[in-house]
């Protein structure tokens, strides 16, 4: 059984990100269990607390939730051409103390997305490139962007377009291989 965390760069109640994560989680085969990790409670990053020994407890929690994770689906909207500080404080905190990093070679999947037509290109991008120097193998093909987000979901939060939905059944597809060649 493989347990792939998922993160979601949005913290709204009727995010768009979320939506599309919760749609995303059903796509996986037997043998892969998802959970949604909480990053919202994480206060922000300050190294003092691990240098001083006095990290908070949601630093704790959520580094010992990480380690026992195989893999890591990112789904994000994108904030002023980049990943939300949400999402870039919990890759941080993750990250620390120096050498014990929780991602490490954790293979992932980006999914950004927008209500409008860029697709959250710049989130998608900036967080791929951070990963990139946490050691975390990404998907490169199929790159996932979803532009028009609002439109793809029904007054339920289903995605109803079937071409989306094979989209991102391929995408899911490219990250199981990817982690099998990981963890195998």
């Amino acid at each position: 059984m493989y347990k792939i965390a998922v993160l979601v760069g949005s913290l709204r109640k009727e995010s768009f990100s979320r939506k599309i994560a919760e749609n995303v989680v059903t796509l996986f085969p037997e043998g892969y269990e998802t959970v949604f990790v909480d990053i919202g409670n994480l206060q922000l990053y300050n190294q003092d607390y691990d240098d001083e020994d006095r990290a908070p407890e949601e630093y704790n929690i959520f580094r010992n939730k990480m380690r026992n994770i195989d893999a890591v689906l990112f789904v994000t909207p994108e904030y002023n051409r980049t990943m939300p500080a949400v999402l870039k404080n919990a890759l941080d905190v993750g990250s620390r103390p120096y050498g014990s990093s929780v991602w490490d070679g954790k293979p992932a999947l980006i999914i950004s997305q927008s209500p409008g037509s860029i697709s959250g290109f710049g989130a998608n991008h900036h967080l791929r490139q951070s990963l990139t120097f946490l050691n975390m193998p990404v998907v490169q093909q199929p790159e996932v962007y979803i532009g028009d987000s609002v439109s793809l979901l029904d007054e339920s939060g289903k995605i109803t377009d079937d071409e989306t939905i094979q989209y991102l059944q391929s995408a899911v597809d490219a990250f199981v291989d990817l982690i099998k060649r990981y963890k195998a």
